[in-house]
């Protein structure tokens, strides 16, 4: 399982290289750019060709889950840490319970898929929430974030379906499966390639 991360800030051709990605076999496009706002999202998914919607998981505003009938959304951090406190069982009511301290929508829990991201295993470990998936960084040393040295966290003994973040690459993209990931986030091994469709070919046929 491989997911891309859109770049920070908007690249060249980028669209173009998006839909390249996709019809390459992209299945989990996650869609963070921290200073758009929500025209500037709605702008950007409008550039995409509706078919490929359902692949797309947004990290800022959530109600564009259904206006666009996207794949799901992804809570960061701070988001998560300020229901850690809530215990409940049932993964239907954890998610409901965890979108009520946001604004109100209409979430269809039975086709979207809702993530979150980690940077530290305790913290993960002791996570009350069944995400679909959880992203946890840096694995490896970052790509895209200077001084953002990897950790080599391994996740075998994990119950949580863990998505390994953090200089993932050709190289060592490998010892993922080692460390007991689910597969790998890249941003900085895909948009800092001089031909980011290959490279994403050759992470995803191993």
């Amino acid at each position: 399982m491989i997911v891309v991360i859109a770049p920070e800030q908007d690249i060249p051709n980028e669209i173009e290289i998006l839909h390249e990605l996709f019809q390459s076999g992209l299945a989990y496009y996650h869609l963070r750019k921290p200073h758009k706002d929500y025209e500037g999202y709605c702008a950007y998914l409008n550039q995409i060709d509706e078919q490929y919607h359902n692949r797309v998981v947004v990290h800022q505003y959530h109600e564009l889950v259904n206006e666009y009938n996207l794949k799901g959304i992804h809570f960061r951090e701070q988001e998560r840490r300020k229901l850690k406190s809530l215990k409940v069982e049932s993964h239907k009511v954890q998610i409901e319970e965890y979108l009520n301290n946001f604004p109100t929508f209409d979430f269809q829990l039975s086709t979207a898929i809702v993530s979150s991201s980690f940077h530290e295993m305790e913290e993960l470990e002791q996570c009350n929430f069944e995400f679909d998936y959880v992203f946890l960084s840096p694995v490896f040393d970052s790509i895209s974030k200077k001084g953002y040295e990897g950790r080599g966290f391994d996740v075998k003994d994990l119950s949580q379906k863990v998505i390994g973040l953090g200089g993932v690459s050709s190289e060592n993209i490998n010892q993922l499966g080692e460390l007991g990931y689910a597969g790998a986030a890249v941003l900085g091994t895909i948009w800092n390639s001089n031909d980011p469709v290959n490279t994403f070919k050759t992470l995803n046929i191993r």
